[in-house]
């Protein structure tokens, strides 16, 4: 890190210097100036000046002597994640997901609300409404405490946080999120894709944290994809990269078809027989709904595991594309169905060695449909970091 102001900016200079204490400080164990210094580079009287400067705003705390310390001992430093709050809300067809979370990223508390999926404009953000207010509630958090506010949403977003393109979500085209939302919440919001914001989840807190390339393939009730290159969320020119499943050859759109037509034909079977089962699957299903097919192929029922084994071979397809354009190093499944990848992966395995040049690893999310939220606390986080040294912040 270099001290010399370039072309006289020494406001500059100071927020990069002041960037990159912070950094050192985001790990677990607190610092002494001495090993901010040589970590950062800075010289000791300058990491002191940033610390104290840090300190004076509450980003940063001083941590209490170890016990049994002999002589004076060196002030010690840590990040202080308890000193603002952030908001990541996932609002999406069948359901509202909001997260309050410290500065770490640190869950406080976690609301989710149903939704109608056949549900309109004024219905979902009132659905929305109710879940921010209830998981404010929970975390015993004011909303004005909010610092920033990530928002994740299906559809094609544009940069102040308009729905551009939904064709999954009823009367959900041109809804502006960032309008709405801060008449919750009066910091800032950012709002972005639901498959994006779960890619960058996966790279933050979940099995992507090492790697730099990544294609992310959100399965369920929709498939899309999130695209990490050289560590950062690759959005394209318009904000519409990733968006393959738009190519009806990428066999995305069809996909889920084949695991209905199972739900439909047992359904149909059942009632046949005689079963107290419902006579015919529901018309949209759930994700509920879709684990029986899972479920039932991870049990043996051969036709339960075509059904999957087709589901996947059209995943593949699209998938294949992204492997063959990005070379990544590793592909997440995440998702509602990626609770079943059990049953996913070795079939997805086998189709992208048919396409691709080199397999890359694959692996299963941990976050499964909670990612998507966790997501857009890293977007929020985002916007924190982009001006925690500009002094807009006590």
């Amino acid at each position: 890190m270099s001290e010399e102001p370039v072309g006289g900016d020494l406001s500059r200079l100071r927020q990069l210097n002041a960037s990159a204490v912070l950094r050192e400080l985001r790990g677990d164990q607190p610092l002494t100036l001495t090993e901010l210094s040589k970590r950062t580079g800075l010289s000791r009287a300058s990491t002191e000046d940033v610390a104290r400067d840090l300190l004076g705003r509450g980003w940063l705390a001083e941590v209490a002597p170890a016990l049994g310390s002999v002589g004076r001992p060196a002030r010690r430093y840590r990040f202080n994640a308890g000193a603002g709050r952030l908001l990541g809300v996932d609002i999406g067809g069948h359901k509202a997901l909001a997260l309050v979370t410290d500065l770490d990223g640190e869950v406080l508390n976690q609301t989710r609300i149903a939704v109608d999926p056949e549900a309109g404009r004024r219905e979902r953000l009132a659905v929305m409404d109710r879940c921010v207010t209830k998981a404010l509630a929970g975390a015993g958090v004011e909303a004005g405490q909010i610092w920033s506010t990530g928002v994740a949403t299906t559809g094609l977003v544009d940069g102040s946080g308009k729905v551009m393109l939904s064709d999954s979500l009823p009367e959900w085209t041109g809804v502006d999120l960032t309008a709405h939302v801060r008449r919750l919440v009066p910091g800032p919001v950012r709002v972005e894709n639901d498959c994006k914001l779960a890619a960058l989840a996966e790279t933050w807190r979940g099995v992507a944290r090492y790697a730099k390339d990544v294609v992310f393939l959100l399965a369920g009730l929709r498939t899309g994809a999130g695209l990490i290159i050289d560590g950062k969320l690759h959005r394209g020119f318009a904000n519409w990269s990733g968006e393959i499943g738009a190519l009806p050859a990428a066999g995305w759109l069809r996909a889920p078809e084949h695991l209905t037509t199972w739900l439909d034909n047992t359904a149909r079977s059942a009632a046949g027989a005689g079963s107290s089962s419902p006579a015919t699957a529901p018309s949209s299903p759930s994700s509920t709904g879709f684990e029986r097919v899972f479920l039932a192929a991870r049990g043996g029922d051969p036709r339960a595991v075509e059904a999957v084994r087709e589901y996947v071979s059209d995943l593949a397809v699209g998938a294949s594309a992204l492997v063959l354009t990005l070379d990544p190093q590793l592909v997440v499944i995440g998702g509602g169905f990626s609770r079943s990848a059990d049953v996913m992966v070795e079939p997805l395995r086998r189709e992208l060695d048919r396409w691709c040049l080199r397999t890359p690893e694959i692996r299963v999310s941990a976050f499964a449909d909670e990612g998507v939220a966790l997501g857009a606390v890293r977007l929020a986080l985002d916007e924190v970091e982009s001006t925690i040294t500009t002094g807009l912040r006590p």
